[in-house]
């Protein structure tokens, strides 16, 4: 079956972990008839949660694409997991969806997760409604769950409708857009449809006559008849909702039981008639400026959200068609690197199951396989036509770990394993360290390291153990040295002779020259690794031949490069030659390059030599009941609080941290306040060490070049 344009629905599930996405797309997909038996989350046979370790686990993990057919519209359904580690599956969702929606447990209220979420709302702009679930539970509570919505999210936070009996008991809801009482038999399913009882009337009435002003306020043309008739008909309602949804003027709240299987044929009803298609969105952004409306009569032009590696299958690449109609067999070219990609077969996808289609339509969302060189974020449009669909962008990593080498048999397994999982998933980093010597992975926290050692150990079949990794220490001075060094050797013929005078001090911008030298000339390099080095040729009369200076330079740096204390970089140092001797035969650059290279480290340990670390500027999101335990937990880190400020109901800590005591901060946070608190890291600067843990460091680097200097020499 083809769909229009019109006829297409984009929806992704939002919302914490456990507050029942899984189960709720499962019903949708039961009340639709696309599939005949009703899954569950315990018995391992959602459509959704199809994969090994997700049933292991019992949670989301990936975000899947199901879609079902409501009427004559097709609804594209996003099961999205909940954890904020996993945040890199909830993005591309966002990007390519329509109309969110937010899932809410009645027995927990809105949670940190729903929290995280409504930042993606906000930044895409996405319509979206709330829909309270579990209903059913015990602990459910409806109002609850409602007025924390209204506080956290403002009163545009309106509800359709309310739940009667809820608890074990639930069976009936009251809808007060269409002001019917809905009466479910007990296996769920299709309700009867009944009036209002009197006891609930009053209630109904109020709040259905909210939504009849919010369905006004978004039309002259409606406003004028609300005021003359004091109510609005069906139709009316449904175009205001409409243009309110699509502005985010306001956010319908409805009720439902995943478990009971109640609810959701009416959700999807409300889906069908007042959620937008991608014909009613703005017209999406493009790289540089411009926009692209979603028009089926235009040219082809699809963006590729998310790249899944499947064994025997090889790359799946799963696309959202912006503008015109693919059919099987066409041409492309990827914008981005000129690679022209033949649609050999397209596919729509039932979570782990793909069914062959020989044409999509402009906001549709489909996948094909065996694309040559195409990528996640990339777009592709017919020969002439270049336009990039704006990119996804993704939050930096909260933790960062280094792989333990495996033998070297596995060495190329592992970075061929790695490399592919970073092509799956944007939220990965893994990167050679030149610096630290280590393979780093940074990450969004401890679950989606799991997940990773998890996919290296089953599709690769290889072991992977992480640990702890180096910490990028800085080295510099804080006081002015000079030193006079004099390298010298005599063997059989020509010898090596050079004697370099130099001072060294703190540099900082804007310094004055150098007092009592005659500065011939200044150069500021700009460090690769941060901070400058300064440069300052002071010789006069000719007491070092000019020739010399290029080796005299390349000395300090070699130096700089692995610094004196503990090997690491050095930065923010001014070097000044001002004096030296040479010889007209045994002076050679060799000799001059050992000569700079000693001096400067003579010097540099005479000069109030000082180890900087890295310092993160750190920002905590909790509720306040566990901000004690956050901020005691912070001090004990060597964290310097800099500020507190409340947001709704949430409290935001915000901190500097040396990065060396933010290792798996991420499970810490998460043990002390329950899972109910999120955390973002951003480099801010390098900070000196204190004096006790600058002298431990050093002595270890000590102790290593001991070990390895004995170890060559057996």
């Amino acid at each position: 079956m083809n769909y229009e344009s019109k006829d297409i629905r984009n929806v992704v599930l939002l919302g914490h972990s456990g507050s029942g996405k899984t189960s709720f797309a499962e019903t949708m997909l039961f009340e639709s008839h696309a599939i005949t038996r009703k899954g569950t989350v315990e018995d391992k046979t959602t459509v959704s949660d199809y994969t090994a370790i997700e049933q292991e686990k019992g949670n989301s993990i990936f975000s899947t694409l199901e879609h079902v057919s409501w009427k004559d519209c097709k609804i594209n359904i996003f099961d999205t997991p909940g954890f904020d580690d996993y945040v890199g599956e909830v993005i591309p969702a966002m990007k390519v969806a329509d109309t969110a929606i937010v899932v809410l447990n009645a027995k927990s209220g809105v949670e940190v997760g729903t929290e995280l979420i409504w930042e993606y709302i906000e930044e895409f702009k996405t319509p979206a409604f709330f829909v309270i679930n579990q209903l059913d539970h015990e602990k459910s509570d409806f109002e609850n769950t409602l007025e924390q919505a209204k506080s956290r999210f403002g009163n545009r936070v309106l509800p359709i409708q309310f739940p009667i009996n809820q608890g074990p008991s639930f069976n009936a809801i009251i809808d007060v857009l269409r002001m019917k009482m809905y009466i479910f038999p007990s296996s769920g399913g299709k309700p009867e449809k009944k009036p209002i009882p009197a006891e609930y009337l009053d209630k109904a009435n109020e709040w259905h006559n909210a939504l009849v002003e919010a369905a006004a306020e978004n039309d002259e043309s409606l406003m004028e008849k609300y005021f003359e008739n004091g109510n609005l008909d069906e139709e009316e309602m449904a175009k205001g909702l409409t243009i309110g949804l699509a502005h985010q003027q306001f956010f319908p709240v409805f009720c439902s039981s995943s478990a009971k299987n109640m609810g959701s044929g009416r959700i999807m009803g409300f889906i069908h008639d007042v959620c937008p298609s991608p014909i009613d969105r703005p017209a999406a952004s493009l790289e540089g400026g411009g926009s692209k409306p979603c028009d089926p009569n235009a040219r082809p032009c699809l963006f590729i959200f998310k790249t899944v590696h499947e064994p025997k299958v090889g790359n799946i690449s799963y696309f959202k068609l912006y503008s015109g109609t693919i059919k099987s067999g066409d041409e492309l070219v990827n914008a981005e690197n000129g690679i022209v990609e033949r649609f050999t077969q397209l596919y729509i996808t039932e979570g782990k199951n793909r069914e062959l289609v020989h044409e999509l339509r402009a906001g549709d969302i489909g996948c094909t396989v065996k694309l040559k060189g195409s990528h996640t974020n990339q777009t592709l449009n017919p020969k002439g036509s270049n336009a990039k669909i704006e990119k996804m962008k993704f939050p930096s990593s909260r933790i960062r770990m280094t792989v333990v080498p495996p033998s070297k048999a596995e060495l190329e397994k592992l970075a061929n394993a790695l490399h592919m999982l970073q092509e799956e998933d944007p939220t990965l980093q893994v990167e050679q360290s030149m610096e630290l010597k280590q393979t780093i992975i940074n990450a969004q926290g401890e679950l989606h390291l799991d997940l990773v050692r998890y996919k290296v150990e089953n599709n690769f079949g290889v072991k992977m153990e992480f640990a702890e990794p180096r910490i990028p220490y800085r080295e510099t001075i804080t006081k002015e040295a000079s030193t006079a060094y004099r390298h010298k050797k005599q063997s059989g013929g020509a010898g090596q002779f050079a004697e370099v005078h130099m001072r060294i001090e703190p540099y900082y911008d804007g310094m004055p020259a150098p007092h009592g030298l005659t500065v011939k000339n200044i150069e500021i390099e700009n460090l690769k690794w941060g901070g400058k080095f300064s440069f300052c040729w002071a010789i006069v009369g000719g007491s070092i031949d000019a020739r010399f200076i290029n080796a005299i330079k390349k000395g300090i740096m070699s130096k700089m490069e692995e610094g004196p204390l503990t090997g690491s970089y050095c930065r923010d140092i001014r070097v000044s030659i001002y004096d030296g001797k040479m010889h007209p035969v045994d002076s050679n650059d060799m000799a001059f390059q050992l000569a700079s290279t000693f001096g400067f480290k003579e010097c540099f340990h005479n000069a109030g030599q000082q180890l900087l670390e890295p310092i993160y500027d750190v920002e905590v999101l909790c509720n306040s009941d566990v901000m004690g335990h956050v901020m005691g937990d912070l001090q004990t880190r060597r964290a310097i609080i800099s500020g507190m400020d409340s947001d709704g109901h949430y409290q935001v800590v915000r901190a500097r941290v040396p990065l060396k005591e933010m290792h798996k901060y991420s499970s810490t946070l998460r043990s002390l306040t329950q899972g109910k608190a999120k955390f973002k890291m951003t480099y801010a600067d390098y900070q000196p060490l204190p004096n006790d843990l600058q002298q431990k460091l050093i002595a270890a680097h000590q102790v290593e070049l001991e070990e390895n200097h004995a170890l060559h020499h057996h």
